[in-house]
């Protein structure tokens, strides 16, 4: 039994007897695969409301999907390569497709009012805030 160890740090476990760690270390962050950074998106707190800004160059307004669900907004984006670009005989091909999703919770998101608009690979999302929140708590005393 003192030989065991958790499966969450197996990992760890075997880089200590793995005689490559240097490679190992210079290697991981070419295999590590992050979507968070598939694209940029700043959340502003207005006054009033969210303003959350998402930087899609070269998405059309078609290939993205902007949904609030329960005080999670996420934005999706699924730009595929069209049949005209794969009929091209390319020598070297720089754009691509992209299929990404980001979201950020609204603790206070109102589910009316909401209104989003793309211009200049700028998609501006406008979030108004609920006026009065409700407090769903209840006290109860003791007897």
């Amino acid at each position: 039994m003192a030989r065991m160890v958790p499966y969450s740090d197996y990992e760890k476990a075997l880089r200590r007897v793995w005689p490559f760690n240097a490679f190992d270390d210079f290697m991981e962050p070419f295999l590590t695969i992050d979507n968070s950074d598939a694209f940029k998106m700043d959340v502003e707190d207005a006054a009033d409301k969210y303003v959350v800004t998402a930087h899609l160059p070269g998405v059309k307004k078609e290939d993205i999907d902007v949904e609030l669900n329960e005080g999670r907004l996420s934005i999706t984006v699924d730009k595929k390569e069209s049949d005209e670009e794969k009929n091209k005989n390319y020598l070297q091909k720089e754009t691509s497709e992209l299929h990404a999703s980001r979201g950020v919770y609204l603790k206070d998101a109102a589910n009316e009012g909401l209104s989003a608009r793309l211009a200049d690979g700028m998609l501006s999302v406008n979030v108004p805030k609920i006026a009065e929140k409700q407090n769903n708590a209840t006290k109860i005393t003791i007897e």
